[in-house]
C-alpha cells in the first residue's frame, strides 16, 4: 500500500516524506514565547494588529499553509475581498480578556483530509464577500456576560444569502521534496464577484536576532529567475524552486510582489526602520494602494503572486503552483507544469488516502462514521505544529535586540532554563492553544497510534527526554506555566501506544523500556511533591480540571488546611497500575524488572487502602453516599467531605488492572514476593479480588470493591446524575437543583451544574468542568469498564440507564457510552442536523458535510463548546467508532 510504504521509507530515512507538512501555526501572536514584557501580558505585548507588521522570534503563522519541520520556508494564502481594512493573512480571534469565555477564534475553517505523511492534505476556509466584522465581533463579545452565548461570525450575518467565498487548499506530494499546491476559489453568491488571492512563500526570520543557538542562520533569499519561477536559498535547507501556473480566462495577469520578512519598526514603535521593505508590504500595496511598499528588485525573503480573480456566480477558479527541491539544472521544462500531470497526481494521492483508511480501519464501514473518522483524523494530523521555545535564551533576550526587563529572570518559567523545544508537536488547537499541553498530547497519541505509530512513539518519548522533562522528574505542562500539574496519563498512553502499534510478539520493547526508565523519575516526583506526608493520599492542584472544585485547587485554600483529592489519589493509583503493567510486560523479556513490578504492586495496594480508609473510615469514600469526594483536612482531628458529585469522584474507577496467572506464573520472583506480601499483610488483602475463569486464575487490582463499583455505576448511569444523551457529564445534574455551597466567613463558594460554557472566570473562563461532556475522561471510563467486564464478566450486570430495567454487562455499557459520544457528530435523522453544531442551521444545509471537533460539549444538547478545533483529544471519537465497529463484527 502506497501510504504505508511512504511511512516505512520515512521511518528508515530512505526518503524524508514528513519534512513538509501542516506545521505552520495558526496563531503565533499573543503567545508566551513571543512575550518579552515585564508583566507577562502576552495578549497585549504582541497583538493581532501588530502581527502583519512585526517579525516573529520563535515561529510563524499563516492561512491554510504548510512549512518544513523546522519552519524555515513557509507557504500560505493571503486574501482580500476589496472591502476589508486589512489583508487576510492569518486567522482572527478574540484575546482572553476580549471574549466572554476567554480567547476564541472567530473564523470558519475546516480540516477535511490528510494522510499521515501529508502526501495529500485538504482544508477549507469561508471568507465573507462583505467587510469582515472585526470590530463588531470584539465589541459585542465584550458586552456579553459569562451567562450568555458567544457571538460568532455567523451571527453577524456575513454569510447570509451565501455572500462568501469557499477557499479550498489542497496539497499533494509528487515526491518527498516535490509539493503540488492547488487552491480552488468558489464564489457561493448569486452575483459575479472579485477576490484577490495571493499565494505567499516566505522564510522565517532567523537572522536578525544575533542569536547563536541551533536554528539561527544567515539571511535567506528568494529571487525570481524567470516568469512565475522563484529560486529559494537557505543556509540549512536545500535550495527550492517555486513555480506558479498562469490562470486562464482572467482579465488581469498575476503580479509578482517581493518584500522582506522584517518588522516595520517605525509603524510599531516609532523608531527608525533598519530596512526599506517590511513584512506588511503586501497589505500596504494591495489594500492601501501604497505602490512603493514592495521591492522592485525581484528578490527578498517574502514573495507573493497576486491574482485578481473575477468569478461568476456559483463558479470557481483554480490556482496551481509547485514547490520542488532545486533540480540539477535550472531549466524548467513545460512538462513539469503540465496541468494534466498535476491533476493526475492529485487523483492518485486521493485514491491512496482512501485505501489507507480502508486498510487501517477495515471494520468501519458505516458511511457516515467513515466521514466522521476521516475528518477527525484530518484535524488531528493538521494540528501538528513546529514549536520553538528555548527558555534560557527567551529569559535573557537576544544579543541584537533590546534587553528585556530583569524581572523576567525570576518570572514565568524561570525554573525551566534547561527546556529546549524545537520540534513538530501535536497541539490541542493551533489557534486557541498553539502550544503543547502534556496531558492533552498523551490522549492525542491513542488515535495517532493507528495512523502513524512512529510519530506516536516519538512524541511520548520526546516529553521524557532531558531537554523537556525537569531534572526533578516533572513533565512540562504548557508554556503559560510549565510547572503546573497535569494528570499523570503519560504512562497509560505509552503502554496503550506500545500495544496498539504492533501485535503481540512484534512489539517495541526498547521504546517501552526507554519510556519506563524516565517514567520512574516522574512517578518519584509525584510521590515526593504531591504526597509530602507519605500517607498515600495525594493532592495535585487543579489537575487539568480547571473550575471543577469549590475553589481554585491550585491556590492556598481560603479555609486553611489542605485538600486531599479523590482525583489526585485516583490518578496516582492509575499511574501505579500502568507502571505495574509495563514492568510485568518488560519482565517477561528481562527478569530484572520483576523487582519494579513488586514495588508498584505494593504501592498500589497502599494507595487503595488509603483512599478507602480503614474499616471505611478516614478515606475519601463516603459510605453514606457511596461516592468518592475530595476531603478538606483542617488538622489531624478535623476534616470534612466536599460533597460535590463530579468527575473527581468517578476517576478512582480508572485504577483497575487484571493480572492473569498464566502470565505472572512465569515470573517466579514476582509471584513469590506477591504471595509473601498478601500473607503477611492481611489488612491489605481486601484490596485484591480473585476469580477463576475457564481454568485460569485472575486477580483484579482496583480501587473500588465490587460493592463500591456497583454504587459508583448507579450514579454514572443515572440520567438525572451523570449519564447524558451524549456521554458522561463532568458534574452531576443533581447540582442543577441542589448546588453545592460552602460558606467560609462572609464568602460563599458555590458549584452549580452548568452544562455548556463556564459561568465563572476561574482559569480564564474558556473551559468548563461543571457539567459538559469531555471525550478524554469519557474514554478512560470506557476502557475501565472494559477491564472490569473482562474480570467480572456475567457476575456484574447493571441497569443502563439506572432504573430503566435494561440490564447490560459492562462491556455493553462501554459500547453504549461510545454510541452516545459518536452521536455528537452524527446527523439526526429527524432534524438533519448534527448535535455538535447546535442550532446553527447552515450545517443542516449547504455546510452539512463539514465537521468541527470542539474541546467539550453541552451535556444537554450536544452543542460544541470551547476551542472549536481541539481535534486532539476529541479525535478519540476515532477509537470509539473503531471499538463499536469491532464489537459489531464480533
Amino acid at each position: 500500500m502506497a501510504e504505508q510504504q511512504r511511512l516505512e521509507e520515512d521511518k528508515l530515512r530512505i526518503k524524508n516524506w514528513k519534512r513538509w507538512g501542516p506545521y505552520l501555526s495558526e496563531r503565533q501572536w499573543g503567545t508566551v514565547r513571543e512575550d518579552y514584557s515585564q508583566d507577562g501580558d502576552c495578549w497585549n505585548y504582541f497583538t493581532h494588529d501588530q502581527s502583519r507588521s512585526r517579525a516573529y522570534r520563535w515561529g510563524e503563522d499563516g492561512l491554510l499553509g504548510f512549512t518544513d519541520r523546522q519552519c524555515r520556508l513557509c507557504y500560505g494564502l493571503a486574501l482580500w475581498n476589496g472591502k476589508d481594512p486589512i489583508l487576510k493573512e492569518r486567522l482572527f480571534g478574540l484575546t482572553g480578556p476580549e471574549g466572554n469565555h476567554g480567547e476564541d477564534v472567530k473564523e470558519n475553517y475546516y480540516y477535511l483530509q490528510s494522510t499521515p505523511t501529508h502526501s495529500y492534505m485538504k482544508s477549507q476556509y469561508k471568507y465573507p464577500q462583505d467587510e469582515f466584522p472585526y470590530h463588531k465581533l470584539i465589541d459585542v463579545n465584550r458586552q456579553r456576560s459569562v451567562d450568555e452565548r458567544e457571538y460568532e461570525l455567523e451571527d453577524t450575518g456575513v454569510f447570509d444569502d451565501n455572500k462568501y467565498w469557499d477557499v479550498i487548499a489542497e496539497y499533494a506530494k509528487a515526491d518527498d521534496q516535490d509539493i503540488l499546491c492547488k487552491t480552488t476559489v468558489w464564489n457561493r453568491s448569486s452575483n459575479e464577484s472579485v477576490i484577490h488571492v495571493i499565494p505567499t512563500l516566505w522564510y522565517r526570520n532567523t537572522w536578525i536576532w544575533g542569536c547563536k543557538h541551533e536554528g539561527c542562520t544567515r539571511k535567506a533569499n528568494i529571487k525570481q529567475t524567470k516568469q512565475m519561477t522563484f529560486e529559494c536559498t537557505h543556509q540549512t535547507l536545500n535550495d527550492m524552486v517555486w513555480r506558479c501556473f498562469e490562470v486562464e480566462g482572467q482579465p488581469e495577469a498575476a503580479e509578482v510582489l517581493f518584500t522582506e520578512n522584517e518588522s516595520n519598526t517605525e509603524k510599531l514603535f516609532g523608531s527608525e526602520n533598519y530596512t526599506r521593505y517590511y513584512k506588511d508590504a503586501f497589505h500596504r500595496y494591495i489594500v492601501d494602494g501604497e505602490l512603493s511598499a514592495v521591492s522592485p528588485k525581484q528578490k527578498g525573503t517574502k514573495v507573493g503572486v497576486s491574482y485578481k480573480l473575477v468569478v461568476p456566480p456559483g463558479d470557481k477558479v483554480i490556482l496551481r503552483s509547485r514547490l520542488t527541491s532545486k533540480p540539477a539544472t535550472t531549466d524548467v521544462t513545460t512538462e513539469d507544469d503540465d496541468v494534466d500531470e498535476f491533476e493526475l497526481i492529485f487523483t492518485k494521492r486521493i485514491s491512496e488516502l482512501q485505501q489507507f483508511y480502508q486498510t487501517t480501519f477495515p471494520q468501519v464501514t458505516n458511511k457516515q462514521q467513515v466521514e466522521i473518522l476521516q475528518q477527525a483524523c484530518a484535524g488531528l494530523l493538521h494540528s501538528k505544529q513546529f514549536y520553538h521555545y528555548i527558555v534560557d535564551d527567551w529569559l535573557k533576550g537576544d544579543p541584537d535586540q533590546i534587553t528585556p526587563p530583569s524581572d523576567r529572570l525570576k518570572g514565568r518559567n524561570h525554573e525551566w532554563k534547561h527546556l529546549f523545544n524545537r520540534d513538530v508537536i501535536s497541539m490541542p488547537d493551533k489557534w486557541e492553544y498553539p502550544w503543547y499541553a502534556s496531558w492533552d498530547l498523551a490522549f492525542h497519541m491513542i488515535p495517532f497510534a493507528h495512523l502513524d505509530p512512529e510519530f506516536a512513539k516519538s512524541q511520548l518519548l520526546l516529553f521524557l527526554r532531558e531537554w523537556y522533562m525537569s531534572p526533578s522528574g516533572q513533565i512540562p505542562a504548557y508554556e503559560f506555566a510549565f510547572d503546573d500539574v497535569n494528570p499523570p496519563v503519560h504512562a497509560w498512553a505509552v503502554f496503550r501506544v506500545y500495544k496498539l502499534t504492533a501485535p503481540r510478539g512484534s512489539r517495541d520493547h526498547i521504546f517501552l523500556a526507554r519510556c519506563f526508565q524516565k517514567l520512574i523519575l516522574n512517578f518519584t516526583w509525584w510521590v515526593n511533591r504531591k504526597d509530602p506526608d507519605g500517607n498515600n493520599v495525594f493532592s495535585g492542584g487543579f489537575l487539568g480540571l480547571d473550575n471543577i472544585g469549590v475553589f481554585d485547587r491550585s491556590k492556598p485554600l481560603p479555609t486553611g488546611g489542605r485538600l486531599e483529592q479523590a482525583d489526585g489519589t485516583g490518578w496516582m493509583a492509575f499511574f501505579c497500575c500502568q507502571m505495574l503493567d509495563i514492568s510485568l510486560e518488560l519482565a517477561l523479556v528481562d527478569p530484572s524488572y520483576e523487582d519494579m513490578a513488586s514495588k508498584f504492586l505494593e504501592h498500589f495496594v497502599s494507595i487503595v487502602v488509603a483512599i478507602n480508609g480503614q474499616q471505611g473510615k478516614g478515606g475519601l469514600y463516603d459510605e453514606e453516599d457511596g461516592f468518592f469526594y475530595d476531603k478538606l483536612r483542617l488538622d489531624d482531628n478535623h476534616s470534612e467531605y466536599l460533597r460535590v458529585r463530579s468527575m473527581v469522584g468517578l476517576m478512582p474507577l480508572y485504577a483497575c488492572l487484571v493480572l492473569e496467572n498464566k502470565n505472572t506464573e512465569k515470573l517466579k520472583d514476582f509471584t513469590k514476593r506477591t504471595k509473601w506480601f498478601l500473607e503477611n499483610k492481611p489488612e491489605l488483602r481486601s484490596s485484591v479480588t480473585f476469580k477463576t475463569h475457564e481454568g485460569n486464575s485472575r486477580v483484579l487490582l482496583s480501587i473500588p470493591s465490587k460493592e463500591q463499583l456497583l454504587s459508583l455505576l448507579s450514579y454514572l448511569l443515572d440520567e438525572d446524575e451523570f449519564l447524558s444523551p451524549y456521554g458522561i457529564r463532568s458534574l452531576s445534574k443533581k447540582h442543577e437543583k441542589h448546588p453545592y455551597i460552602l460558606q467560609v466567613g462572609e464568602q460563599q463558594h458555590r458549584v452549580d451544574y452548568v452544562p455548556a460554557e463556564s459561568n465563572t472566570y476561574l482559569f480564564g473562563g474558556n473551559s468548563n468542568w461543571r457539567g459538559p461532556i469531555w471525550l478524554c475522561v469519557n474514554f478512560l471510563i470506557v476502557e475501565a469498564l472494559e477491564r472490569y467486564d473482562y474480570f467480572y464478566q456475567d457476575d456484574v450486570i447493571v441497569e443502563c440507564p439506572t432504573g430503566s430495567g435494561n440490564r447490560m454487562r459492562l462491556k455493553q455499557v462501554a459500547m453504549e457510552i461510545c454510541r452516545r459520544l459518536v452521536s455528537l457528530f452524527e446527523v439526526d435523522e429527524m432534524t438533519g442536523e448534527r448535535p455538535c453544531h447546535g442550532d446553527n442551521h447552515k450545517y443542516a444545509d449547504e455546510w452539512k458535510d463539514l465537521l468541527l471537533f470542539h474541546e467539550f460539549f453541552d451535556a444537554e444538547n450536544g452543542r460544541g463548546c470551547g476551542a472549536s478545533h481541539q481535534t486532539g483529544w476529541t479525535a478519540l471519537v476515532v477509537d470509539c467508532i473503531n471499538k463499536m465497529a469491532q464489537a459489531n463484527t464480533k
